[in-house]
């Protein structure tokens, strides 16, 4: 097994002008911003990863700026070392933790798997090279756009969808009722309220959903609102997910686990601490005997890492496809697409990804090389 010492690490932040979308209906367009790290190693090996954020009126630039101070602690490190990479990189001073390590640990483990010529998942130690997908549609202005889209979907192949929605009780109880009279029990469904409603309103809006073919109820309340989360569950059969995106780690997760506040985890490993992190937290998902739903809404990089994941895992059902398709595939050459409702694995080692580097370079308003 050849030696993995990393040399030197190149971070952009791209940029793709792409179409872009709402995922509230008090929120602006998303600019997504795609931060890509690649590293390299002295015998030329190479690992990447990127992570997907998100911010209304301008792109963000910041965790490509918060991985500047980390890198200098990889220069000579062996990526085969992620355990002891992972737990002193959680150790340094950083604004953003855990994105910026998420990447790294990421990039480590698309590295490790190259060399061995694996896919991720196996290496992950997954059987499965497929899995179920929804649709994960954006926000848009009327309940007849919905449906022109739903249906644009299913001639796709998709069999599932997730609504993003206005997050507003009358607006959203207007296109269940639409969605109803169009669709009725034929379209299983998922509906994410971005952690808008209030307890009252999330209580109405799940009695709702429990007379249609409603697979999950997601982010109806603040992550953090535990008490809020317990007690709308007791009170509704439609099973509620978290949004995800605040409750990072095991300790906190535990917390709610405790609460009895949801039917499932949710996490994004590139935002939670990249693989090493979310094999801990799929472990305890599975302790409690519940299923670990991936996020998976951003760039092909984003989806990949959440993907294999996922196939390692036999307690996660579902892929989330952010669609339309174009405006998350900006800069990759082999993007992830759902075909008669699942999505397969990437061909080929690692993350299975290939990027147009040139596409990469043209669209970053921030590039920064270390080592070399």
């Amino acid at each position: 097994m050849k030696e993995l010492e990393i040399e030197s690490a190149e971070v952009f932040a791209v940029t793709p002008p792409v179409e872009r979308y709402r995922l509230a209906g008090d929120m602006g367009e998303v600019f997504e911003t795609l931060t890509l790290l690649r590293l390299n190693t002295r015998c030329g090996a190479q690992g990447f990863a990127g992570i997907t954020t998100y911010s209304e009126h301008d792109f963000d630039s910041a965790p490509a700026a918060a991985l500047k101070s980390l890198l200098p602690e990889l220069m000579g490190r062996n990526a085969w070392d992620t355990d002891t990479i992972w737990r002193h990189l959680m150790g340094r001073y950083n604004s953003m933790t855990p994105k910026p390590q998420s990447v790294i640990d990421i990039a480590l483990w698309d590295m490790k798997a190259k060399a061995l010529d694996l896919p991720l998942y196996r290496l992950l130690g997954g059987s499965r090279n497929s899995i179920d997908a929804y649709a994960s549609t954006p926000v848009f202005d009327h309940p007849s756009e919905y449906v022109t889209f739903v249906r644009q979907l299913l001639a796709q192949g998709h069999r599932t969808i997730k609504f993003h929605v206005w997050c507003n009780l009358e607006q959203d109880l207007a296109l269940l009722d639409t969605i109803d009279e169009v669709f009725g029990s034929k379209l299983p469904f998922m509906i994410d309220l971005e952690e808008r409603y209030s307890r009252q309103d999330a209580l109405v809006i799940a009695k709702r959903l429990e007379q249609m073919n409603c697979i999950w109820l997601e982010a109806p309340l603040l992550d953090t609102d535990l008490a809020g989360y317990a007690e709308l569950r007791s009170a509704t059969t439609v099973p509620i997910l978290p949004a995800g995106n605040t409750l990072l780690t095991p300790g906190l997760l535990n917390l709610a686990l405790k609460e009895e506040a949801w039917d499932a985890l949710r996490t994004d490993v590139t935002y939670a601490g990249g693989f090493t992190a979310g094999r801990t937290i799929a472990a305890l998902a599975q302790a409690n005997n519940l299923d670990l739903e991936l996020q998976s809404w951003g760039y092909s990089l984003t989806q990949a890492a959440n993907l294999h994941l996922m196939l390692s895992l036999p307690n996660s059902q579902f892929f989330e496809q952010p669609v339309p398709y174009p405006s998350h595939e900006a800069c990759c050459l082999t993007p992830i697409r759902t075909v008669d409702g699942q999505v397969q694995a990437p061909s080929g080692a690692g993350l299975g990804i290939e990027m147009d580097w040139q596409a990469v370079q043209d669209h970053s308003i921030w590039h920064y090389t270390i080592g070399g």
